[in-house]
């Protein structure tokens, strides 16, 4: 349960630090005071839209902290989701969540300390607080949402997972199957391209490393007579024009032969002889490679021609296919793995209309048992509202979940229909009312007036949170459109709820407040320019005082009505603890 709350900056609230009772807590003021500031406040706590508007006025930030004392279940409901974050309880019954704006715009949360993201923090403050608003009068009026109400009170989450994640596989197998079937004049278009692109390609035949060759071979022939002029000039330096005509060889064999005869002199120089002998060898062998080579260089134009057509075609594929020969054999092995996947389009369409219809089938049974737990609790949930509205006075009133399915030809399978379905199921659900004895069911948009809403809404919630594990509910405001001649049984019908849960109320019902085990007073006031909100709790003699303003007056008649108010809540309190005992007993 929300043991403490800590407002700092927030709104008109400067700082704010109440702490909750277990039970019924009621929480009243003038309208205008703050206590819808302090709504807000909590759904900030609980992870709702960070707007900087919230941050007072003149500061940095706002900052709002909860300490939540956790019975043994909650702690081990948590526990796994708590060390999936390495979030360490200090103390096995406490959880504190922390929200902190700034006024630049971000926001931090945290959990015992600890910074988590914001989806994170969400799902942790699920598990522990319940807010029920005004608007939710207005959602009651849309069947739309009908159907997660009863969801909820059914208690089907797992069956209802298990059938969207059908849906969810579904929905791609049939987005292929759509894929395949509109573009099939384009895959067909698409096959004629890559055919001819893989034939081009093949009709070339290029080979890894094959340009760099060609490229070389065209400049050897492009340049033959220069190569046999140079190669012979080359040659008549090394060896010799003519007899007139002294080689390099030569002169170099006299180098060696002089080197030999200054070594035998002067042994330093053998050096220098090995170095000259070696130079004339090389020469030699200069000569030989000099002329092998001439004897090899070709003259031959039509090889010539050869070798650069087979360079244009190549240049042709890379100005298509890509920048190398490499990224040519690469769109080549590409394009033939995909006009196979479009050859075998036929084949998987086929594979694939095999498995939506076993999806189908599959959705259809999960699905069928899905809509049977659902029809059971829907029973059990009007009979539930019928019961509820008969204390809330409106007797006579015939409360009806409607289950409906729709036929559609392209529906999972169920029996021998074919029936729409999404997410959900099957079902179509909706709340049907007949105000009145004889009358016919009809829609609740189109039967319910304002204040009948607030007590279907109050009748649906007392139902619903009977079955709800969340520790702390949350009423702002709820009881909008009830009189004071039902306020006493809807305070009643909240404090029973606290058998199983903490229940915070925010109220303008004298009657309803006087069923609050503790109550709390919200104000507004001024310190220094600046104003403020505080909240204080109240003991039984200035709650006497609040409930007679409350009414309308703070004469001694109306102090006494409050007095009556009091005592009358506290021995209905007293006599339903009583049976409760006496029903434990027996």
């Amino acid at each position: 349960m929300l043991t403490e709350l800590r407002i700092q900056n927030f709104a008109i609230i400067d700082q704010l630090d109440v702490q909750f009772a277990p039970g019924f807590n009621v929480i009243t003021g003038e309208t205008g005071a703050g206590k819808s500031i302090i709504v807000d406040a909590v759904e900030l706590l609980l992870g709702g839209r960070a707007d900087i508007d919230f941050v007072r006025a003149g500061s940095e930030k706002a900052v709002v902290e909860g300490i939540f004392k956790l019975s043994s279940r909650h702690e081990q409901e948590l526990r796994p989701l708590l060390e999936v974050e390495h979030i360490e309880l200090d103390r096995p019954d406490e959880l504190v969540m922390t929200r902190e704006m700034r006024s630049n715009g971000r926001h931090v949360c945290r959990l015992n300390g600890s910074t988590v993201n914001l989806q994170y923090f969400r799902e942790i403050a699920a598990k522990l607080v319940d807010i029920h608003g005004q608007s939710e009068h207005l959602s009651l009026l849309d069947s739309a949402e009908h159907i997660v109400l009863l969801d909820r009170y059914a208690g089907v989450e797992e069956g209802k997972q298990q059938v969207a994640a059908l849906v969810e596989q579904l929905h791609g197998v049939r987005g292929e199957i759509n894929s395949l079937e509109q573009d099939k004049a384009a895959l067909e278009r698409r096959a004629d391209m890559l055919r001819f692109q893989i034939d081009e390609i093949r009709a070339v035949n290029p080979q890894p490393g094959e340009e760099a060759e060609l490229s070389d071979e065209s400049l050897r022939l492009s340049n033959a007579d220069q190569l046999v002029r140079l190669t012979s000039e080359v040659q008549a330096v090394l060896d010799g024009e003519d007899d007139t005509m002294v080689s390099a060889i030569q002169l170099l064999n006299q180098v060696e032969v002089l080197f030999a005869k200054l070594t035998r002199i002067d042994p330093k120089f053998e050096e220098q002889q090995l170095m000259a002998t070696s130079l004339a060898e090389q020469t030699a062998d200069l000569a030989q490679m000099v002329q092998r080579y001439a004897e090899h260089v070709e003259h031959d134009p039509q090889r010539l021609n050869d070798v650069e057509d087979r360079l244009d075609a190549l240049n042709r594929l890379k100005r298509k296919y890509g920048n190398s020969i490499e990224d040519v054999l690469s769109y080549y092995v590409n394009a033939q793995e995909e006009l196979e996947g479009i050859s075998n389009s036929s084949e998987r369409l086929e594979e694939l209309r095999v498995e939506e219809d076993k999806l189908l089938h599959q959705i259809g049974e999960l699905a069928v048992r899905l809509s049977n737990v659902r029809r059971q609790a829907a029973v059990r949930l009007g009979k539930g509202i019928e019961s509820e509205l008969a204390d809330l006075k409106m007797e006579g009133t015939h409360f009806e979940v409607s289950l409906s399915q729709t036929d559609d030809p392209h529906g999972c399978y169920v029996g021998d229909r074919r029936l729409r379905f999404d997410e959900t199921g099957i079902d179509d659900v909706e709340f049907l009312m007949a105000a009145n004895r004889g009358e016919p069911l009809r829609s609740l948009s189109k039967v319910a007036s304002g204040g009948e809403t607030a007590r279907i809404m109050l009748a649906l919630k007392g139902v619903l949170s009977r079955a709800d594990e969340t520790p702390t509910l949350i009423f702002d405001e709820i009881d909008q459109g009830i009189g004071g001649r039902v306020g006493s049984t809807v305070g009643q019908k909240l404090w029973r709820l606290t058998d199983n849960h903490q229940v915070l109320c925010i109220t303008h019902l004298a009657q309803l407040a006087g069923f609050g085990d503790a109550h709390y007073k919200v104000m507004k006031g001024q310190r220094g320019d600046r104003t403020v909100t505080t909240i204080t709790p109240l003991n039984d003699r200035a709650r006497v005082d609040e409930l007679a303003e409350m009414l309308g007056a703070e004469t001694t008649s109306a102090k006494q009505s409050a007095h009556d108010i009091l005592m009358l809540a506290r021995r209905i309190k007293e006599g339903n603890a009583s049976r409760d005992v006496q029903t434990a007993m027996l």
